[in-house]
């Protein structure tokens, strides 16, 4: 399975068999320099419906979108939602967040989307262990880093790819930068590259951080 960061809150998610997903795809807004979405993909995810993360039609290839917390398989891959919010008030700021768990060639991935509360003891038990967490770390509009550590000692996850922070693609975007998670941190990797690959029964015993460079 490859992971690929396009940016913001986007993953391009590549099984061994071909099958692809992109989560949560942003549509530029004020603030945002990323470059537009324009790949292909055999599945969408929506966590919210939210313009910098629901824009689906710039996704080609006529993908099958998930945007509510059934729990249903394309492909072989299995999908399972969460309902939580996208803020600290039961969803009167900002609304719902759904976050997803995809179960993809025997690893699970867990995308928070921009959740933005603490996780409860149930919410964490309905997510499970976790093999790869994709957590937004830039805070205001989601959990911030100290959060994310806890939420990180919750689903105890192999690994962790930071998104949704401040970088010289969004460098007006008023969101911290990935260095107000990571510092003081010794399990963290910067990458000087987009894409990462992963294998079943090949991923880290104790939990790693990997900051991926944005694609777009």
């Amino acid at each position: 399975m490859k992971i690929k960061w396009l940016g913001h809150a986007s993953f391009l998610i590549t099984s061994d068999s071909g099958a692809t997903i992109i989560t949560d795809p942003y549509e530029p807004i004020l603030g945002m320099n990323y470059e537009p979405i324009d790949e292909s993909a055999d599945i969408v995810t929506v966590s919210h419906g939210h313009g910098d993360h629901n824009n689906v039609a710039a996704v080609q290839g006529n993908p099958q979108v998930i945007d509510e917390s059934a729990s249903v398989e394309v492909r072989g891959i299995r999908f399972s939602g969460i309902d939580t919010y996208h803020d600290t008030s039961s969803g009167n700021e900002r609304g719902s967040n759904v976050i997803y768990c995809i179960e993809i060639d025997g690893v699970k991935v867990c995308h928070l989307g921009d959740l933005g509360h603490m996780l409860s003891d149930e919410q964490a038990a309905l997510i499970g262990k976790v093999d790869i967490l994709m957590a937004p770390v830039g805070g205001n509009f989601t959990i911030n880093a100290g959060t994310v550590d806890v939420i990180i000692e919750k689903l105890t996850p192999s690994v962790v790819i930071p998104m949704h922070f401040c970088n010289d693609r969004c460098p007006d975007f008023p969101i911290a930068g990935v260095d107000n998670f990571t510092e003081g941190k010794t399990n963290v990797t910067i990458m000087d590259t987009s894409e990462i690959e992963y294998k079943a029964g090949e991923l880290p015993e104790s939990t790693s951080i990997i900051v991926l460079k944005p694609a777009k």
